[in-house]
């Protein structure tokens, strides 16, 4: 995709502006006029002589030079045949505004299909069709139907909803955020976000990403590409369409598929991407990122006239994980030669409520020189002597002068009062925040992009594993027609790639089970072995803690009894009587295929912890050692395999071991599509872990 051409083009033709005033093909031609847009515009329309005092053309054939961009605003019935005049023209570049895809059902989606076969066949890239059109501020054009021109600015925007892309915009107007550029993606026929997020990741216009995605187009180049951009640049997106009714919306709304939310989530810190959940959020952030620089490490300062917002700031900072600065002897010293006896010279320091700016100005000015400060978030109330204009010019004038790259941040509280401060902390680019909470979770997010630009990538681990073994069972099971596996298969497929299983073997009857019993040792798990029975669980198939002969023979009769009451079609090929795994701590790791992303990883504890509580972590395989490390460390329960109370710690190392070795199974057998070991019992550290069940699903 040409970057220039395409934001920026020399010329510019709208295929379908109208004569009339409030038509969209009108409106998008005053626009780009209105614009300043420093090139040539064609309007094109047989019907029209001129419009606006610019010549119309009956054909983008007859317009006399060459076009680097077409805005298409016909009926969706006629755009296949202006597609081809504009190959015939050498035009590389349109927007297609029309509606009538797929948003509308089958016959729409096939229109778009053909669509874009034909366009790709041209060689033309396409943005939308049914999108708002985009807007580049810098070159400067609106080649959109949306009201407002937004001021210049660093941050970037892609929407999937035009409607919403014309409320942010509006919003935005108010609060005096500008742009770099904006894109409405509409149904992402031919240009997604993967293809924006890449053009501006290198374009300098541009220091943050920010983007309302409904779904994603192609999961795999979305991580890849997002992962090498979010390196350079922040990437901040809300994602819709996270509950299973908003799922609906999205697919009725755009036809795009939605994948699950916890797919999104893994996907998203993989990439390096920010999510955020509300609008307000996503321009918390991005202002933040556009406007200061991001802190070398996690330890912030808090100045401010009132101890409740200080406790405030304080409670929040705790709880998103960041320090306060512990300040140096010299600091604290220089602090108590002017503050009063009242203020608190320590981290929050309180200037009290009668501070006027010039207490701010030198309280800012000392601690925005300590190294142990990493951040600084200035807090005002505005009581009866607050200077909040006066008090948000000393700031700015700190942040001017300092020869130190640290980000600050305010939070004036009020509304009247402090409108005219926070006026002034806008125009000198210091991000201002209702609440201090506000703050802290921002200046979180950046401390992550920090560490996440200073992180180095991990490779991916291989194991000598026996894929050939792998292949003839999924190969047999496929020539079966079966595509879930048995237990005996699962084990098969669970060996091949290094993963420990209990001692078992199958037994025809109640004098070979007691044999192989006798074998492996007391106590023994029974379980029922058929094809047709998944989960042996609910027709009593299974049976743990056997300690003798006499309760092996008991268990057995009454699985078989059991199963044959529920089942009694199953053919069953008999029972597994298998080692019973002691001292152990219960885990669980599922596969599931995400449409959108691949193979998705589950880790988290068994039982009720899994079952009630879902406390779990996912990832998009294939993971790293360090991605592995992290997913355990997530789950909430994780200090139950840590130890507590003097209990020696779980194998977590083995856990590590098992995961990795799972996310290359999935990556070299991209047909499994569900894939459950559970429990996987985890022993001491030290003593490995063993997958005690296992069960796999494949695709035909």
């Amino acid at each position: 995709m040409s970057f220039k051409d395409f934001f920026c083009p020399d010329s510019v033709a709208v295929i379908g502006a109208a004569r009339e005033e409030g038509k969209v093909g009108r409106i998008i031609f005053d626009n780009i006029i209105d614009s300043g847009f420093k090139g040539k515009v064609f309007p094109i329309n047989p019907k029209a002589k001129d419009i606006n005092g610019h010549k119309c053309y009956s054909s983008i054939i007859d317009v006399p030079q060459d076009i680097q961009l077409a805005v298409i605003v016909i009926p969706a019935q006629y755009i296949s045949r202006t597609l081809e005049e504009c190959s015939e023209k050498g035009i590389k570049n349109a927007i297609v505004i029309s509606a009538g895809f797929k948003e509308t059902g089958i016959k729409g989606a096939k229109r778009e299909k053909r669509l874009i076969e034909k366009a790709r066949d041209y060689g033309i890239r396409i943005l939308g069709p049914n999108c708002l059109g985009m807007i580049d501020s810098q070159c400067p054009i609106n080649a959109s139907f949306s009201a407002n021109m937004p001021s210049k600015g660093k941050i970037g925007f892609i929407s999937q909803s035009g409607a919403l892309l014309t409320s942010v915009l509006d919003w935005a107007k108010a609060s005096k955020i500008g742009f770099s550029k904006v894109v409405s993606l509409g149904n992402k026929a031919d240009i997604s976000e993967n293809g924006i997020f890449e053009a501006w990741g290198d374009d300098p216009n541009t220091d943050v990403i920010t983007a309302y995605i409904e779904g994603v187009t192609n999961g795999r180049d979305f991580i890849r590409i997002s992962s090498k951009v979010s390196k350079k640049k922040p990437v901040i997106i809300i994602k819709s369409g996270n509950t299973d009714a908003g799922a609906r919306a999205v697919s009725s709304h755009t036809g795009t598929l939605a994948g699950s939310n916890k797919a999104y989530d893994a996907a998203f810190k993989q990439s390096g991407i920010i999510r955020a959940d509300t609008i307000k959020e996503l321009f918390n952030y991005g202002r933040a990122f556009s406007y200061q620089p991001l802190p070398e490490g996690k330890r912030v300062a808090i100045i401010t006239n009132a101890g409740g917002p200080g406790i405030m700031a304080t409670d929040a900072c705790e709880l998103n994980g960041i320090q306060l600065s512990s300040f140096y002897d010299e600091t604290i010293e220089k602090l108590k030669n002017f503050l009063p006896d009242a203020a608190n010279l320590y981290n929050p320091v309180d200037v009290l409520g009668d501070a006027l700016s010039d207490r701010y100005k030198k309280t800012l000015e000392i601690v925005i020189k300590d190294s142990n400060v990493d951040a600084v978030l200035v807090l005002l109330t505005p009581q009866a002597m607050t200077e909040g204009l006066e008090t948000a010019k000393v700031i700015a004038g700190a942040m001017e002068k300092t020869n130190r790259k640290i980000p600050i941040m305010t939070s004036f509280m009020g509304g009247a009062e402090v409108k005219s401060g926070i006026n002034h902390l806008i125009k000198k680019k210091i991000p201002n925040f209702d609440i201090p909470e506000d703050a802290v979770e921002t200046l979180k997010v950046m401390m992550d992009q920090s560490d996440w630009i200073k992180e180095k990538p991990r490779p991916i681990v291989e194991y000598n594993v026996d894929e050939e073994r792998v292949k003839e069972v999924f190969d047999r099971c496929k020539a079966e027609d079966r595509l879930e596996l048995g237990e005996l298969e699962a084990r098969k497929i669970l060996k091949a790639y290094g993963i420990a299983i209990p001692k078992a073997k199958v037994a025809r009857d109640i004098e070979e089970a007691k044999k192989i019993a006798e074998e492996i040792g007391y106590p023994v798990v029974l379980k029922i072995v058929s094809p047709n029975i998944l989960h042996k669980t609910d027709v009593g198939g299974i049976k743990v803690g056997i300690e003798d002969d006499k309760e092996l023979e008991d268990n057995y009769d009454d699985i078989l009894f059991s199963v044959k009451k529920y089942m009694p079609g199953a053919n069953i090929s008999g029972i597994l009587v298998q080692e019973m795994v002691m001292d152990k701590k219960e885990t669980i790791i599922g596969i599931n295929e995400d449409p959108q992303f691949g193979p998705m990883i589950m880790f988290g504890l068994g039982g009720i912890y899994v079952e009630v509580l879902k406390d779990v972590a996912f990832r998009i395989a294939p993971i790293s050692d360090k991605i592995a490390k992290e997913m355990i460390s997530e789950i909430k329960t994780i200090k139950l395999l840590k130890g507590t109370r003097g209990e020696t710690p779980s194998d977590i190392g083995s856990i590590v071991d098992v995961l990795l070795r799972m996310s290359q199974l999935v990556t070299d057998f991209p047909e499994i599509m569900e894939m459950d070991i559970n429990p996987l019992f985890v022993k001491k550290q030290g003593e490995g872990s063993i997958a005690g069940d296992a069960r796999i699903r494949i695709g035909g």
